[in-house]
């Protein structure tokens, strides 16, 4: 295929953390062309203001699509409203550009993939701890701890003022162990390189501010084909500690890997988006031991050069975007990892209501 030079014409829809990112990943860019900006609320003139007050701005999803034409459309809105929304892209000739998840039930993001392929357009979902240097390097140590691998992670958000509202807002959808588990989960499965085959998961309401039978704090275990065992905990509010909210660590049985962010991983960071990827440092250990039964080799602790701060991450995210649809690249591995990592998040969502493990 030839490679176009024309600019990419994107709808913005959502203007808030993740939207405005994007938006101005767009607005920065080579190859970007902002045709609207899309909210229900204000935070489409906030983020117009930021950007020089020059785009076009709208209220209604519809009506922005009819006016605009554009080439592709970037949706960072509640997760409620991501397989509607791209699926209407699909059908007005767009590629699609969408947050993580997918959507919010397994069914509708096959749902996306389907009109995605039926369409022949692109779909990128944005795992963007895929597009981090730091992460990459960690998964691909892993790989090299042996079998099975045991793997802990969480990511706990003490959260209030804004960033609680939008948790609230957030889990009118989904629980936290689905929205931010999707990214560790398809993490793990590129560690393991294996099936899962059995998950079980807890959750706990500890607030009366969000509806009964939701909860805003969920730990997951899931156990694979090749004995590895994953284990990843999510709690959202004012309540949570920030004693561990950031953990990484992969052992194996030749040693571990471990993210070590002092700094991104200190008092007062759990809700800064900033931090979440955040890794600074590597810390591999090795179980090797000599004759005397002591470590034969020191740890280490490596330190790569390119560490992205959140927005790049986000402009290396829209550029694997334009990449794959000028060079129409085959999507169809990313997409269905997008789908099976889903489907494990709800599978332990599932485990939480019935209390019950589920097998995959």
């Amino acid at each position: 295929m030839a490679v176009s030079t024309e600019k990419l014409r994107v709808l913005v829809v959502g203007c808030g953390n993740m939207g405005a990112s994007h938006a101005t990943a767009y607005h920065t860019l080579d190859g970007f062309e902002i045709c609207g900006l899309v909210s229900s609320g204000k935070t489409k003139e906030i983020l117009n203001e930021k950007l020089g007050g020059k785009y076009p701005l709208y209220n209604d999803y519809d009506k922005a699509l009819a006016e605009t034409k554009p080439d592709a459309v970037c949706i960072s809105t509640y997760p409620d409203t991501h397989e509607a929304f791209a699926v209407k892209a699909f059908e007005n000739g767009c590629h699609v550009f969408i947050e993580k998840p997918v959507a919010d039930s397994v069914a509708g993001a096959e749902n996306v993939v389907a009109a995605a392929k039926k369409y022949n357009k692109k779909l990128v979902v944005g795992y963007i701890l895929r597009h981090h240097p730091s992460w990459i390097k960690f998964i691909e140590l892993s790989q090299q701890m042996g079998k099975p691998l045991v793997i802990r992670m969480n990511l706990n958000q003490q959260s209030s003022g804004k960033m609680w509202t939008l948790h609230r807002n957030l889990m009118k959808s989904l629980s936290p162990i689905v929205d931010c588990g999707v990214h560790y989960i398809d993490v793990m499965c590129q560690m393991t390189r294996s099936k899962p085959i059995q998950v079980n998961a807890f959750g706990a309401r500890l607030t009366e501010e969000i509806p009964a039978g939701n909860y805003n704090y969920g730990q997951l275990q899931i156990r694979f084909e090749d004995g590895s065992v994953g284990w990843y905990e999510a709690g959202w509010g004012p309540m949570i500690s920030e004693t561990a909210f950031f953990v990484k660590d992969v052992i194996g049985p030749k040693g571990s890997v471990s993210i070590v962010a002092k700094d991104a991983g200190g008092a007062g960071k759990s809700d800064s988006i900033e931090a979440h990827t955040k890794t600074e440092s590597l810390l591999v250990h090795h179980a090797d031991l000599n004759d005397k039964e002591a470590f034969a080799r020191e740890d280490e602790y490596i330190d790569l050069t390119d560490e992205p701060d959140h927005q790049e991450l986000c402009n290396r995210e829209q550029l694997y975007f334009l990449k794959a649809i000028r060079e129409d690249i085959d999507l169809t591995d990313h997409m269905d990892d997008a789908v099976n990592s889903l489907k494990i998040a709800f599978a332990c969502d599932e485990s939480v209501q019935t209390g019950q493990p589920v097998r995959m």
